[in-house]
């Protein structure tokens, strides 16, 4: 009993209980901006193809009784994510009984894991008090989200496989071919920063930008800002490139149009959740779009400051700067997140042909050669 409780003792409570109240925080910041993503999506395709989109389900106050009214007009649509919701846990979990029904059960969980894990080291704030708003700040923060986030993959091969039916045997294929190439090229992109920077930690790479502007935006965007110096300017066009290979990556790896081949419903109906329906569905669409919402979290951790911005403080001046920078932190990523939008209902989807040339042949080079030319500017006109 004495060993138990010196055990007890030793356990940092505090640092737990900090932990969890992040995680749990984050996660439901997460989860609503996926349902509102969903949302946003329906409407911002109706808008650029002159249509209404979901404008009719408001919140339902009338069952809150007190002779109130549904509130539709004024909020119109807000509330179809809530609708969705509920109809996806209302409907009949059903399960074909020609499929492998262990690995038919557990390939949505996998999905919507590797994604949200994936999650703990991107710093999403500055502090709050003296609490950093990271989950887990660790030394190799990029490879850690690269190496869990490849272990989506696996959610959706055993999806495909599963089924026992063709059209997600074939979308599982294709999902991990697809995956398998656009990570080199994802990896690659980002070796050029950690040249640049000499560090791993998502935290730190932050904190660079904020005293020597984001990467994108060379010496503007600085805590004092300054005219960059040659080395910096010089840098800029091997981060640029870098940048553009790793958000095109980026659409690979969450299977988003022009990159949609292992769903394309005009060629295998649903892809690899073609036998999913429910919650089991439900899940593959929220690991989808929480892999957005962790890709665009690492573009702008990397490339556009993090929580940073111009003339605002981090939270060392007080909560509720604290909160402001988390606020332009995930400002940010709806930034990204509506261009994923544009995207899609913008460009036509590639062959699957066009799709791998462009993977192996131009973006693993592009992104191989793109390290020697910031290993070289390095060498040879050292920046400071």
């Amino acid at each position: 009993m004495n060993f138990l409780n010196e055990i007890i003792a030793q356990v940092p409570w505090l640092l737990i209980a900090f932990s969890l109240a992040k995680t749990i925080g984050l996660l439901c910041v997460v989860l609503g901006l996926v349902s509102y993503t969903v949302y946003a999506e329906r409407r911002v395709s109706s808008l650029m193809q002159d249509r209404l989109g979901p404008n009719r389900t408001g919140f339902p106050l009338s069952l809150l009784g007190f002779g109130l009214k549904d509130w539709s007009p004024i909020l119109g649509g807000l509330g179809q994510p809530i609708a969705d919701a509920v109809k996806l846990l209302l409907k009949e979990d059903f399960t074909p009984s020609y499929v492998k029904k262990f690995y038919y059960w557990i390939a949505p969980g996998l999905g919507i894991s590797a994604a949200l894990v994936s999650l703990a080291v991107i710093p999403f704030g500055s502090t709050l008090g003296s609490v950093p708003m990271v989950i887990a700040s660790i030394d190799a923060g990029p490879l850690f989200v690269f190496a869990i986030s490849s272990l989506g993959v696996y959610g959706i091969v055993l999806a495909g496989w599963s089924a026992n039916s063709k059209y997600p045997f074939l979308g599982g294929i294709r999902s991990t071919a697809q995956m398998i190439s656009y990570e080199l090229s994802m990896g690659l992109s980002v070796v050029p920063i950690f040249l640049i920077m000499g560090k791993l930690n998502l935290v730190d790479i932050v904190n660079y930008q904020v005293e020597n502007g984001w990467l994108l935006v060379p010496g503007f965007f600085a805590a004092h800002p300054h005219l960059p110096e040659r080395g910096q300017l010089l840098l800029w066009i091997p981060v640029f490139i870098s940048f553009v290979v790793f958000l095109i990556s980026m659409f690979a790896e969450t299977n988003r149009l022009p990159f949609d081949l292992p769903e394309a419903e005009t060629e295998l109906v649903s892809g690899y959740h073609t036998e999913y329906s429910s919650m089991k569905f439900a899940l593959f669409f929220l690991g989808e779009y929480t892999a957005m919402i962790a890709g665009s979290a690492l573009i702008v951790t990397l490339f556009l400051g993090g929580w940073s911005f111009p003339f605002i403080p981090d939270g060392s001046h007080g909560w509720f700067w604290g909160l402001v920078n988390i606020g332009v932190f995930f400002a940010k990523v709806t930034a990204c997140l509506i261009f994923f939008i544009f995207i899609r209902w913008t460009l036509p989807r590639f062959r699957y042909d066009q799709l791998m040339k462009l993977g192996w042949i131009w973006f693993f080079e592009i992104a191989l050669v793109n390290i020697f030319i910031t290993a070289g500017i390095l060498a040879f006109l050292p920046v400071s």
